[in-house]
């Protein structure tokens, strides 16, 4: 089910911003029994990538009314929320008023095997990289280019995920998640401040690596470092936590403090129906 500005639909204006320019912001939520999961903490990050372009965003009330509505009598999918600037005229400039456009779905639950969370997944690196733009960096905009050229360089399905560098080879991400080295019984996950998503599953461990006094930090990380790691975890809103057990030929045991980590969250996911 889809609705466009509250109104069942399957298609949005040819003159829509989102369609010429990719001029918006989406967020994707996993949904169980009805309720998206984690519904605070993805309305925090939509508010802020529209505040960072310059959209005005729908009220939290008017969103959850139509969430509800589309996740009705899910057991467990897919809701995905995209706001765009709306229609407008040919040309970058923006010309007030504008009047966004929001998109509600609900798509069904991947089909990954239930394996990739208990014992892990092959990943490799992409040749694809990531420009550096810290206007755009952390937020969930539409422009997913260089994700879709990631993503199409392996047909292998035994490969789960492929990680993306920057142009100063710094690890930054993987082509739909984040990511989380072990070194030395510390959690290290990269830094977004010049380009990728500021994952919500990346912030709620970062938080329960706080809570739960186990040391983490953010920075830099090359590739070399990856290949040293004692474990390698990947992370987002739908997977939660993937051990990586092969990058590239090398290979990593879902280690101790990963499957921690993993069990914390999946603690987590089970309380967080009340937030919405």
């Amino acid at each position: 089910m889809m609705l466009v500005n509250g109104i069942p639909a399957a298609q949005v204006s040819a003159q829509d911003r989102g369609l010429h320019y990719g001029d918006g912001v989406f967020e994707t939520l996993a949904v169980r029994e009805g309720r998206p999961l984690l519904w605070q903490r993805h309305m925090q990050r939509l508010h802020a990538g529209c505040a960072r372009l310059g959209i005005p965003a729908p009220a939290d009330t008017l969103l959850a009314a139509e969430a509800e509505q589309v996740c009705a009598g899910a057991v467990h999918a897919v809701l995905k929320i995209i706001v765009t600037r709306g229609e407008g005229a040919r040309g970058y400039r923006t010309v007030p008023p504008v009047h966004a456009t929001r998109l509600v779905a609900l798509y069904p639950w991947p089909d990954w095997p239930e394996a990739n969370a208990q014992h892990g997944v092959r990943a490799r690196v992409c040749d694809t990289r990531l420009a550096r733009n810290p206007a755009l960096a952390g937020i969930k905009h539409l422009n997913r280019l260089e994700q879709v050229l990631a993503r199409n360089e392996w047909q292998d399905a035994g490969i789960a995920e492929g990680l993306m560098l920057d142009t100063t080879d710094h690890v930054i991400e993987g082509t739909m998640s984040n990511l989380f080295v072990v070194m030395h019984n510390r959690l290290r996950t990269p830094e977004i401040d010049s380009c990728g998503i500021a994952g919500i599953m990346r912030g709620a461990i970062v938080e329960l690596a706080a809570r739960h006094s186990i040391a983490c930090e953010i920075t830099a990380l090359s590739l070399q470092q990856l290949r040293e790691a004692d474990e390698i975890f990947l992370c987002n809103s739908l997977m939660a936590v993937w051990p990586v057990r092969e990058l590239d030929g090398v290979h990593y045991a879902p280690g101790p403090l990963t499957q921690r980590v993993a069990a914390y969250v999946n603690e987590m996911m089970k309380s967080c129906q009340a937030d919405f």
